[in-house]
């Protein structure tokens, strides 16, 4: 499965993974030494809370090989349309409210940042579309309606 980034964000994840594999590994094998040399591992907390911490750091590792096995690194529209990548200004049809979203693949996905999936409802609306169009989108609450402001 494809996993669509950001220039950027994919630069973020192999740095993440170099820093994983080399620094954090160490510390955590580190960490399971010292614990195991205080003793009986059956009660050894400190040896249980550093084998927890080293899945979780494997399992960070695997995740960020997988994606950066299946990145797309995808490049801004030039022509309008929406697509991965573009930042899309938004307006509900009975509201004066703007909303600014840049639509991203699954893993960069930060409703707090205005980063939205293109998988998302909103997202899968606005993908392939341009600006004066309007979507709609299906929500819990309803079908609403949104005019595409801008697109950059």
């Amino acid at each position: 499965m494809k996993e669509y980034l950001t220039k950027e964000n994919k630069e973020t994840l192999e740095a993440e993974l170099k820093e994983l594999t080399t620094v954090k590994r160490k510390e955590v094998i580190a960490s399971i030494e010292y614990a195991k040399r205080l003793g009986d591992l059956s009660e050894n907390a400190e040896y249980h809370i550093a084998r927890e911490e080293q899945g979780r750091l494997e399992e960070r590792i695997g995740i960020i090989e997988n994606v950066l096995k299946h990145a797309v690194v995808i490049e801004r529209s030039v022509n309008g349309t929406i697509d991965i990548g573009s930042t899309v200004v938004i307006k509900k049809d009975n509201e004066g409210n703007t909303r600014t979203f840049v639509l991203v693949g699954s893993e960069e996905t930060d409703m707090l940042s205005g980063k939205i999936s293109y998988k998302s409802p909103i997202g899968s609306a606005l993908y392939g579309k341009k600006k004066g169009d309007i979507v709609t989108v299906s929500t819990p609450k309803g079908d609403m309606e949104y005019s595409i402001i801008s697109v950059e």
